[in-house]
């Protein structure tokens, strides 16, 4: 009965780990949902991140579980994780958000998951553990999801101005003002939907591991979607104004029509993604969006230099956040 106890406080423990890394997601990707929308003009910071958490949530409703399902049985083979494997794997995503947070480095709290699963599953069975097929396709996606939003971006800013060639600026601001609203609340919806996912399949991992849930099941208990559903909307409310500085004014100068253009092009990249199951960065997604936006306009327009140093951060948040959840596993053993 004892161990029964121990058990549960510990799940108890990692549950609220979890939550907490969800709540720091939003509070750390806000900045993609507002950070065109604040940088224009068309809402203020703080009416901006109640209406980016209100459709965080609201995604609920909207999106089928295909990315927590990925997260829970796509990415480490079966009985590999235990108590110990997961607390590394939160540890290493939560001390690189922090890091990233405090530099004002837009990086993935996606890929800093993946990458703590990844480096505290290593530390405990190696690599033959890991299920190839799905990190390869969220590894790719790490090239994929920047490139589509890119793409998609650089071409709603073409076809725009194409359709607006013969009006006014001030006629295409009053109108943008507007379609604004609708393209960052798709925006954010897509970032609710891809994003709380992520967290209640590492619950659900967890659960699994535990005895808690049954492996049979082909979706996560009910309480575990609301909770980390609420996370991210409380977390994205709270907000990361550093990292919206970087998003909105640094890598390129947006105009209404130009939010709109970005937020519209990440959102198609969010929705495919999520539909298809793959846990992609909405980090990547928007600023491959903004600098295709700008670069649709003139190539001078984007600040290259900032925008590569945001690649950089790219690249090492698998390894970095790999890294330290290998010592929190080990830390791990010692503790529980």
């Amino acid at each position: 009965m004892q161990s029964v106890q121990v058990a549960l406080w510990v799940v108890f423990l990692l549950v609220a780990l979890a939550l907490l890394f969800d709540f720091m997601n939003g509070f750390h990707d806000a900045a993609n949902s507002i950070a065109t929308v604040v940088s224009t003009g068309v809402l203020k910071p703080a009416q901006a991140v109640v209406f980016a958490a209100c459709f965080n949530f609201i995604a609920i409703f909207i999106f089928h579980l295909s990315v927590a399902a990925t997260i829970g049985k796509g990415i480490v083979q079966p009985g590999v994780v235990d108590v110990h494997v997961v607390f590394g794997a939160l540890t290493g995503a939560i001390t690189w958000n922090v890091v990233t947070w405090y530099y004002g480095i837009p990086s993935s709290s996606s890929h800093a998951l993946i990458g703590g699963i990844v480096g505290a599953v290593i530390a405990k069975a190696g690599a033959s553990a890991l299920v190839s097929a799905g990190i390869l396709k969220t590894v790719a996606f790490i090239f994929v999801s920047p490139l589509l939003g890119f793409v998609l971006g650089s071409l709603m800013m073409v076809v725009v101005a194409w359709i607006f060639r013969r009006s006014t600026p001030s006629r295409i601001d009053r109108w943008f003002r507007r379609l604004q609203l609708v393209s960052a609340g798709a925006y954010s919806l897509g970032h609710g939907g891809n994003d709380a996912q992520k967290t209640i399949g590492i619950i659900w991992l967890l659960l699994i591991a535990t005895g808690y849930a049954n492996a049979a099941d082909t979706s996560p208990p009910t309480w575990t979607i609301i909770s980390c559903y609420v996370a991210i909307a409380l977390g994205t409310m709270f907000g990361g104004w550093r990292i919206v500085k970087t998003m909105g004014q640094k890598i390129t100068k947006l105009k209404p029509v130009g939010g709109f253009c970005a937020e519209t092009g990440g959102a198609m990249t969010l929705f495919m993604a999520t539909a298809l199951g793959i846990p992609v960065s909405t980090t990547h997604t928007i600023t491959g969006a903004i600098v295709g936006v700008g670069s649709a306009q003139r190539a001078s327009a984007v600040r290259w230099g900032v925008a590569g140093n945001i690649v950089w951060a790219w690249i090492f948040t698998i390894p970095a956040s790999a890294f330290v959840a290998a010592v929190g596993y080990w830390l791990s053993l010692q503790l529980f």
